[in-house]
């Protein structure tokens, strides 16, 4: 089985290192702008070979986990290059800008959009860890449109990787995703500005930092190139969940400027449902 993955970072390397596990016949070609990435993913042995978008034609399998703005035009390439029997999957975490790119194409039977809801802070080909995605969700979009086979092999590889499956459409699935994944990456990435620009002194800032903090501003260490993009094509439901969470914001600070702080208890109780919701979760 050749399996050829672009972008050979956290998730592609993670993929990769639970595809040779699972798949012990299978040739993995690395295909990634930054050649540097390349060598060190040989080196780690995330890849057993370099390989360029015109190989593809050779593939069984294609899975593109490079930043959404570059997966539109990559996908396109991709469909155009590969035989009739390959399987491409897109693993970016937003839906329907891509599934609306390649609705017409001639091979949009070949493709499968999915979103493994899985990950870590940091990125690269040093990220990749192994069983990343076991226990984890991975949502589908659009299935129907994928050639029942190419969703079987897909469907099986998934299940080998301890994935669990839902399937959603792919606007439902950006909007729900603004709320649960890219609101949490914004409000980390302005907390770290906040207290950077207040806390000039850095030794001051890991003195007193407590593992509240800590994890709170986890995610502000996630790539820049990877979440721009993803802002920018999910850019209307973004917009929608700040509102809603500065409001959120603006009413608690009015309940301290009232001393109203059994209104502050309340709403604290209130979200501590949360522990119900999110239990089992790391």
């Amino acid at each position: 089985m050749n399996v050829y993955i672009i972008g050979i970072g956290l998730i592609g390397g993670s993929m990769s290192l639970d595809i040779q596990s699972t798949y012990p016949e299978a040739t993995i070609y690395g295909i990634d702008v930054n050649d540097a990435h390349l060598e060190e993913a040989l080196q780690r042995q995330l890849i057993h070979e370099k390989a360029t978008i015109q190989n593809v034609q050779n593939a069984d399998i294609v899975i593109v986990t490079i930043p959404v703005h570059a997966s539109i035009k990559i996908i396109q390439e991709v469909l155009d290059t590969i035989n009739d029997d390959a399987l491409v999957i897109d693993a970016g975490s937003t839906k329907e800008k891509i599934c609306y790119s390649i609705a017409a194409h001639p091979k949009r039977r070949n493709f499968l959009a999915a979103h493994p809801i899985a990950g870590t802070e940091f990125s690269g080909p040093s990220a990749a860890v192994k069983q990343l995605f076991d226990g984890k969700t991975n949502i589908i979009c659009e299935v129907e449109k994928t050639a029942f086979s190419l969703q079987e092999k897909a469907l099986e590889m998934f299940k080998n990787l301890g994935m669990r499956i839902r399937y959603m459409d792919p606007k439902s699935h950006d909007k729900h995703i603004a709320y649960v994944s890219h609101l949490s990456h914004i409000s980390s990435f302005m907390l770290g500005k906040t207290v950077i620009e207040k806390e000039k002194n850095e030794r001051d800032i890991f003195d007193l930092a407590g593992s509240g903090f800590a994890s709170t501003v986890r995610l502000a260490k996630s790539s820049p190139t990877m979440w721009t993009p993803i802002f920018e094509q999910n850019k209307t439901n973004v917009i929608e969940t700040l509102d809603e969470y500065i409001a959120n914001l603006q009413e608690f600070k009015s309940l301290m400027l009232q001393d109203n702080f059994e209104g502050i208890y309340k709403e604290m109780e209130n979200t501590n449902h949360l522990k119900k919701i999110l239990k089992g979760i790391e």
